[in-house]
């Protein structure tokens, strides 16, 4: 009887440990595969660069995508290898099209927007720019104050601004935001990131919102960063 009874307790145990996977199994896909109701956000689109591969523009387009942010420019010297023939693909599928900065707080502003500049054609039909925060300044070689990076970063938007005649997009990581609070000092357009819940760490209303870093379609061999805009 005793052997009985631990054979039953072993496949009970067996049972609930193959529904946890298989529940388990399934949120995983699920979140691979969601993406916002079209209904409470018409507007959506995608971030792209060299990392995610080949792109089919049009099939991009086909399953949503009405805009696609560009990886364009990092730091002083990198840039994005795709970002000229993702703008000339994204463009001649008929989808809006914006370029993205990954901003270096350890790095000249002048000599950041100067590597922007080269990369990005001056183009009113494009979207405005957006500049990437993730990064903090604490590691960097000089000791740098938040004041320096906070005076810094206003040379960089003005710059870029001038350049491009339009007023840049914030794109503010959690670690970035909690550090240096930059929502509440410079009022520009707020670009957040939170996979599948609404984020609210700026402290104010965002206008657009990585909803979803890891999005699997068959548009592409890897990740799509999913991005909607507030209606």
């Amino acid at each position: 009887m005793a052997r009985k009874g631990r054979s039953t307790r072993l496949r009970l145990m067996a049972a609930v440990v193959l529904v946890a996977l298989i529940a388990g199994g399934y949120g995983w896909w699920h979140l691979r595969h969601w993406q916002p109701s079209r209904a409470e956000f018409p507007v959506q689109g995608v971030e792209i660069g060299f990392a995610d591969g080949e792109v089919n523009w049009r099939a991009l387009k086909a399953i949503g995508a009405n805009f696609a942010y560009l990886d364009a420019s990092a730091s002083v010297f990198a840039r994005d290898p795709a970002f000229g023939e993702n703008l000339k693909q994204a463009k001649a599928a008929g989808m809006k099209v914006g370029a993205v900065h990954l901003y270096d707080p350890c790095q000249p502003a002048d000599k950041q927007a100067g590597n922007f500049v080269v990369v990005v054609p001056r183009d009113r039909k494009m979207l405005p720019p957006a500049v990437e925060f993730t990064g903090d300044a604490d590691d960097c070689p000089v000791k740098t104050s938040d004041a320096e990076v906070e005076s810094e970063l206003m040379t960089f938007l003005n710059q870029i601004e001038t350049h491009t005649g339009m007023p840049t997009i914030l794109k503010l990581g959690p670690g970035f935001e909690a550090r240096y609070a930059m929502a509440s000092r410079i009022d520009r357009i707020l670009w957040l990131t939170r996979s599948r819940l609404q984020p609210d760490y700026a402290g104010r209303p965002w206008t657009l919102w990585t909803a979803n870093s890891g999005l699997m379609t068959d548009v592409t061999a890897g990740e799509l960063r999913w991005v909607v805009v507030q209606p």
